[in-house]
């Protein structure tokens, strides 16, 4: 079987991209990056893509009337190169209604909390890890999920624990969460890559090889 096509969107640094490069290169993900895209021209993460000689653009919204005209753009890039898998690693803009269609079922993405918990409108990037300190948890973590029309609601494919210390700040959290964030993107994507996601209403079951 051949490797899985993969586009990803990107809109910061890109270390969960790296790290899903690493995996590529080395054999335990049997997938290959078709394109990179960022919405924004300073993303570190089109240099690491560049690095690993993997086509990389950034898109730049200013160009388009619309969000779905900018959406479409993105359907039509990776269509082009004929991408099964769409990732988003730090992706911050919303996916339109045409693009979720058309993808259904085949994109990923990396949410730094236990959703259903600080996830939803208004909880990206920092704002998560500040909504866990204010609230007060003991317990956070990493989720990667389905991406359907709503925000962090699509069927949840793995999640793992991180626990919270008095004496954390943004900045210790969102490092310790991010090492989990790495792991389980790796993991989610070497699962779908293999087949072994299948989508039962909310439930995603992981097949045993």
């Amino acid at each position: 079987m051949s490797p899985v096509k993969i586009g990803v969107l990107i809109s910061g640094g890109g270390t969960n991209l790296q790290s899903i490069i690493d995996n590529i290169k080395n054999g335990n993900i049997d997938g290959e990056i078709k394109l990179i895209i960022s919405n924004r021209k300073e993303a570190y993460g089109l240099t690491r893509g560049k690095d690993a000689g993997i086509e990389s653009i950034y898109l730049d919204r200013k160009l388009f009337n619309s969000e779905e005209e900018y959406n479409l753009e993105l359907i039509k890039e990776f269509k082009a190169r004929n991408v099964e898998l769409i990732i988003l690693a730090g992706y911050l803009r919303v996916l339109s209604k045409e693009l979720i269609e058309e993808f259904n079922g085949r994109i990923i993405n990396i949410h730094p909390s236990l959703i259903p918990s600080f996830c939803g409108k208004g909880y990206y990037g920092e704002k998560v890890h500040q909504g866990v300190l204010d609230y007060g948890v003991k317990i956070t973590g990493a989720t990667v999920h389905f991406v359907d029309e709503g925000t962090d609601t699509g069927p949840i494919i793995l999640q793992e624990i991180v626990y919270v210390d008095s004496e954390d700040t943004v900045d210790t959290l969102k490092e310790k969460v991010l090492k989990i964030e790495h792991k389980l993107l790796v993991q989610a994507v070497k699962l779908y890559c293999e087949g072994s996601l299948i989508i039962e209403r909310r439930k995603v079951i992981i097949k045993q090889r």
